[in-house]
């Protein structure tokens, strides 16, 4: 079986002003992560040929706060042409807040293959996680993007004390918007953050990449964030689950499992890595 590893590329980290709870970048609180405004774009570059290295097809490359404005704009098309130009067959994936028609225009110029804006949760849900800006505005942006001609990646975070109803809410969504790929986030609770909910049993998240895979057929089903915690020795289930994509290495402010290991595990069960998008 083939499958589709991608890697992160945090390029302006923290100091966000929106109050999303599950997030560690939020200016709302006080976290030890590492913020910076911008990512030397040498620093980018050699990432992405780590991730290349790596496998890695997809290489996304992440600027906290709410939206693009033209500066950042202007320095996430900069660090995506410096990217192909050394790595012309990463698949570049841009995942930088709101956006307009006009500027999601503009990364695929720059040679964007795919936004990434996830839902995070359903829209009845999402209130209670984050107050700054609405669900309906996310949601217009995953529009904005394919009416701009980009591929969509969008999906969600699991785990944060919704419901079933909840959870099958947010995959009607997903099915409306029919992304590309789906990222399947595991929420993981953090001393610093407001948020405290029950960890996920393994067998609870297999589930949650099953239904996701039976709503979005047509979709990679991607596990990102979590997998490693809440899966621990069970996370290569995800593929008999209906997984097509893995993030490997770092997330934005967490850790992950060192990629070669990865690599080296999924070698071992006969998997091989896609190297262009079909």
């Amino acid at each position: 079986m083939q499958i589709m590893l991608c890697a992160i590329s945090n390029i302006a980290s923290g100091n966000c002003s929106e109050d999303c709870k599950y997030c560690t970048q939020s200016a709302h609180v006080k976290t030890d992560i590492q913020k910076y405004r911008r990512k030397e774009i040498s620093q980018i570059v050699l990432e992405a040929k780590m991730a290349k290295k790596n496998e890695a097809l997809g290489f996304c490359l992440v600027t906290a706060g709410l939206g693009l404005d033209d500066e950042k704009l202007e320095y996430v098309c900069k660090a995506a042409y410096a990217v192909q130009k050394e790595e012309p067959n990463l698949l570049l994936i841009a995942c930088n807040g709101m956006a307009s028609v006009e500027q999601l225009k503009e990364l695929k110029k720059a040679g964007i293959f795919s936004y990434n804006h996830n839902l995070e949760a359903s829209r009845e849900f999402f209130p209670q996680i984050c107050t700054t800006h609405t669900w309906e505005s996310r949601f217009q942006t995953n529009l904005n993007a394919k009416e701009a001609g980009l591929m969509l990646c969008c999906g969600g975070i699991y785990g944060m004390g919704e419901s079933e109803e909840d959870r099958i809410s947010l995959r009607k969504s997903l099915q409306e918007l029919e992304p590309f790929s789906s990222p399947i986030n595991f929420f993981i609770a953090n001393e610093n953050l407001t948020l405290k909910a029950s960890m996920l049993s393994v067998d609870e998240a297999l589930g949650i990449i099953k239904e996701s895979k039976k709503a979005l057929p047509n979709s990679v089903i991607m596990v990102a964030g979590g997998r490693e915690v809440v899966l621990k020795e069970r996370q290569y289930e995800i593929f008999e689950a209906g997984a097509g994509a893995v993030v490997v290495g770092d997330y934005l402010t967490t850790k992950g499992e060192e990629p070669s290991r990865d690599i080296a595990k999924l070698r071992e069960m006969g998997f091989t890595f896609a190297s262009q998008c079909h």
